[in-house]
């Protein structure tokens, strides 16, 4: 035999990712193209479900507003993401977008959206070219960690308990929102156990408690607070003072604009055991204007009918004033114009983790280095949501997923390079 002629090939490295949302497809995409062998297992029946449940009111990708501002809405954890998201971009989001045949455009909100707003075709689009470059997928894959002091991977599927080896591992396996499309925080303990340092879970754009009357519920729970001002003071003696909308629910109030007070009003109560926010319920007038016109001869007209004509609050707004106030604080004036412009509303707890939209704690920066790899288990890395961060909705969530699921498939590549296997 001429041995002259033999071809010696070194083994494709390969790759497991656990975890089929943005940042384990982000990683798989970025190896894939490096020619890695990848293979990604998700327990649920198909990926990407939370992010198609998150695109269901339009797919707020990212967000166009000025880089430092958009860094600065990672609150503490800036230091340690920067780096990451300079690396990826909301621009790049945009030019990644447009490669998968996707246009966008910004919202007069500064939100970035795809021109459909949908979720559902991106997703489809982007599964396609992940399975063209050779992507292997395998549903209904539940990790249920390392066999015994292994790096073997074990698995639990519906054909009966597997092993899988891989030269690198990569976890995107979520935080503990929203467990029924995928994100359970089962992981916690096969990570701690491996002695990962775990920020415990919180939740995170969460709606609170209050202690509503059973009338108020049943009349307006599901009711919006349109054009209200929210304020309180943190425990950093910093005020917040925004203007948005709040929603009424059975249990308290939830929405936007208090998702974006939420990890500031969850520490509160934390720490002191209940948050008491005010609502400025008629932003539009000044406390002088209020107080004028409430002191004018009421006459013929009802309560209800002069707070409607005179300042604007009727509906769920006047409800809201009659749970907090007592009966004698509409009869002076000053009192009920000082009450419509900030009236005290006490947040009992925040809702379970498992409502919140987000999830805060998770593998600590500390516990993984510059290329988010395990300082105590080389060759194994994190990304998304089960990183312990959090920022507001408005395209920053899923902003940082992407970008952390490209930072990680760019350090496994870089392992793989440096410790080749095979």
């Amino acid at each position: 035999m001429n041995f002259d002629k033999i071809t010696h090939t070194r083994r494709k490295s390969s790759v497991a990712i656990i975890g089929g949302g943005p940042a384990g497809l982000m990683a798989a995409e970025v190896l894939s193209l490096a020619d890695v062998k990848v293979n990604l297992y998700d327990a649920m029946p198909s990926v990407g479900r939370k992010f198609l449940m998150a695109g269901k009111g339009g797919m707020n990708i990212t967000h166009a507003e000025d880089f430092d501002v958009f860094l600065s809405r990672y609150g503490n954890r800036r230091p340690a993401i920067e780096p990451i998201l300079t690396d990826f971009t909301p621009g790049n989001v945009r030019q990644w977008l447009q490669a998968l045949g996707i246009s966008s455009f910004v919202g007069s909100s500064g939100r970035v959206f795809p021109d459909d707003m949908k979720a559902a075709p991106l997703l489809r689009r982007w599964l396609q070219r992940l399975r063209g470059a050779g992507v292997g997928f395998h549903v209904r894959h539940q990790w249920t960690g390392w066999r015994d002091d292994t790096n073997l991977l074990c698995f639990a599927t519906p054909q009966g308990l597997i092993e899988v080896e891989a030269d690198a591992v990569i976890l995107a396996l979520g935080g503990g929102s929203w467990p029924k499309l995928g994100s359970t925080g089962a992981w916690l303990p096969l990570l701690q156990a491996q002695g990962i340092t775990v920020a415990p879970l919180k939740p995170a754009n969460c709606g609170f408690d209050c202690q509503w009357s059973e009338h108020f519920q049943e009349r307006f729970a599901g009711h919006a607070i349109k054009s209200v001002g929210l304020d309180f003071t943190d425990l950093k003696s910093v005020a917040f003072a925004k203007r948005g909308e709040i929603m009424v629910t059975q249990q308290g109030l939830e929405g936007g604009l208090l998702y974006t007070a939420s990890a500031a009003l969850r520490d509160i109560i934390a720490d002191q055991g209940h948050a008491t926010i005010r609502l400025d319920l008629a932003p539009d007038r000044s406390l002088a204007w209020l107080t004028n016109a409430l002191s004018l001869p009421r006459g013929k007209l009802s309560l209800a009918n002069m707070l409607r004509k005179r300042a604007g609050i009727e509906g769920v707004k006047a409800a809201l004033l009659r749970e907090a106030l007592n009966p004698d604080d509409f009869a002076a004036p000053n009192k009920l114009a000082a009450n419509i412009k900030a009236l005290p509303i006490k947040l009992l707890a925040a809702r379970p983790l498992a409502e919140a939209i987000s999830t805060a704690g998770g593998v600590t920066f500390e516990a993984l280095d510059g290329q988010l790899m395990s300082t105590v288990k080389p060759g194994l890395f994190c990304a998304g949501e089960m990183l312990d961060w959090e920022a507001p909705t408005g395209g920053y969530l899923l902003s940082f997923c992407l970008a952390s699921g490209r930072a990680a498939g760019l350090g496994a590549l870089a392992w793989l390079q440096q410790c080749p296997h095979g």
